[in-house]
C-alpha cells in the first residue's frame, strides 16, 4: 500500500474520468478526494467503486453547512458509504451536528477553517471580523476541536500554529494548497511545498492539478511522495 498521507483530488468532470485517472495512478496512490463539483457527475458512485472494488480510502469533500438537524441527517446518510473523511464548515454547531450524524460509523469529520483560496480582502468582502487570516484560522480550528471535530482543513501556512494547539493532540490536519516547486498556483493563495507541509505537522496533503494535469500523473504523484519522505520533511508530530 502506498503512503496514504497523499490524497489526490479527483477534480475531473465525471466519474468515468475519475476512474481513468485512478487507473493511471494504480498502486502509487491509495487515498482520493471527491468534491462537490463531481457530485452530479457520479461522485458517490465513484467513491463506492474505489472503496469497495479497489480498496482505496475516500475523502468526500462536501463542506456541509446548514442548520444542525439538516447537517446531522445529511452526514448520517453519507456515512453509509463507508467514507474515511467528510468535510463540514468549522462552525461549532455544524461540527457538533456532523459528529452526531457520524456516530456509529468510522467516518471522520473534518472542519473547514478558512478556504485556502481566500485572503484578507476576500474575508473583508464577506464581512468576516478583522484580524490576520492565520489567527482566524487557528481560532476556528480550536473551536472546531472543542466541538468534537476529528480534524481540520487549513492551508499549510497555518499548520504549525494549529499543531501547537493543545486541542490538536490526536487530531488530524489536512491541507489543500500544496504545490510542488515550480507548479502553477491555480486558485490557491496560501500555499506551501509538500515537504514544508509535512515538516509543519500536517497529516495529509491534498493535491489535484499538479497530478491530473501532468503528462504522466503517476510520475507526478511519485515525485510528491518522494518529497514528502525527503530529509526536508521531518515532521515534528511523528
Amino acid at each position: 500500500m502506498s503512503d496514504d498521507r497523499l490524497i489526490v483530488a479527483l477534480d475531473v468532470p465525471n466519474a468515468l474520468e475519475g476512474l481513468k485517472l485512478a487507473e493511471k495512478l494504480g498502486d502509487a496512490v491509495s487515498f482520493y478526494k471527491i468534491g462537490l463539483g463531481m457530485l452530479t457527475g457520479g461522485g458517490l458512485a465513484l467513491a463506492n467503486e474505489l472503496k469497495q472494488d479497489f480498496g482505496k480510502r475516500i475523502f468526500l469533500d462536501m463542506k456541509l453547512f446548514d442548520i444542525g438537524a439538516t447537517v446531522e441527517n445529511a452526514v448520517r446518510g453519507l456515512a453509509q458509504f463507508d467514507l474515511d473523511f467528510l468535510t463540514v464548515h468549522g462552525d461549532p454547531h455544524v461540527v457538533r451536528a456532523a459528529k452526531e450524524g457520524a456516530a456509529g460509523s468510522d467516518t471522520k469529520i473534518l472542519a473547514v477553517t478558512i478556504l485556502t483560496s481566500l485572503d484578507r480582502d476576500d474575508l473583508d468582502a464577506s464581512l468576516i471580523k478583522p484580524g490576520k487570516v492565520a489567527d482566524l484560522v487557528v481560532e476556528r480550528a480550536a473551536r472546531a476541536f472543542e466541538a468534537g471535530a476529528d480534524g481540520v482543513i487549513a492551508s499549510p501556512r497555518e499548520a504549525a500554529m494549529i499543531r501547537a494547539l493543545p486541542e490538536s493532540q490526536g487530531r488530524l490536519i489536512v491541507t489543500p494548497g500544496v504545490r510542488p516547486a515550480g507548479a502553477a498556483l491555480g486558485d490557491q493563495k496560501r500555499i506551501a511545498t509538500p515537504a514544508q507541509a509535512v515538516a509543519d505537522g500536517v497529516d495529509h496533503i491534498v493535491v489535484g492539478r499538479p497530478i491530473w494535469q501532468a503528462e504522466d500523473p503517476r510520475a507526478a504523484a511519485e515525485a510528491i511522495l518522494a518529497e514528502m519522505n525527503s530529509p526536508q520533511a521531518k515532521a515534528p508530530n511523528r
